[in-house]
């Protein structure tokens, strides 16, 4: 059983990585070997609109076409994977540009024009984890939760069982004296990182087991 994991952040050690971290841990509790993939240390692009993966009788139909350091990395999704978990921070209401370039070359290969069904060939466990700095009643008013929503019902459709963990109001940065942000409260801050943050961390850990459970 393998669960497969991507850090959507620039950042390997702090809100986002740290909860991804969590959910490993949790499908290891199960059984699961785990692979870790940091999207800042490769060199790749997202979906070029080449449409080779739609060609019917091409050699890539149904695969990505590109060639980078992601190109054996979505192989090893398709072929050996029992599950995945991406982790995004949240910039300007959306998943990196790191994550959202692997999204598109993630699911775009398996998504056909036709009546029919998506062509992954078989089912997979996904869950998604975002950390963001906005208050979790923001998220309705910023339209981020429709947004996660729409992520999940197209994993689905492509893969099957997905789920997500949000964490909100992160910690940006050990000292917020050094930055220019006098809209946040740096004390309200700290407590909420040392009370909410490790309940968060707990909720990926408990995602993490249950994908492997489902394996």
């Amino acid at each position: 059983m393998l669960v497969m994991a991507f850090n959507g952040s620039p950042r390997k050690k702090w809100n986002t990585a740290t909860m991804l971290e969590h959910a490993l841990d949790g499908a290891a509790s199960n059984g699961a070997d785990t692979e870790l993939v940091h999207l800042a240390d490769l060199h790749y692009s997202g979906c070029t609109s080449c449409f080779a993966c739609k060609r019917i009788g091409g050699r890539s139909y149904g695969t990505c076409s590109v060639e980078d350091d992601l190109s054996p990395l979505l192989e090893r999704v398709e072929e050996s994977a029992d599950a995945i978990i991406l982790a995004t921070p949240i910039y300007f209401m959306a998943e990196t540009g790191m994550m959202r370039n692997l999204m598109e070359r993630l699911l775009f290969p398996y998504l056909t024009y036709s009546d029919g069904p998506n062509i992954f060939p078989r089912e997979m466990q996904v869950g998604l984890i975002y950390t963001m700095n906005m208050k979790e009643e923001q998220a309705g008013d910023l339209f981020f939760d429709t947004r996660a929503a729409l992520n999940e019902e197209i994993f689905h459709a492509v893969f099957g069982h997905t789920e997500s963990v949000m964490s909100f109001e992160t910690l940006q940065f050990d000292d917020y004296a050094k930055y220019e942000t006098s809209i946040f409260d740096a004390g309200a801050k700290a407590k909420r990182r040392e009370e909410v943050f490790p309940v968060d961390c707990e909720r990926a850990f408990a995602m993490g087991a249950r994908l492997a459970r489902k394996t």
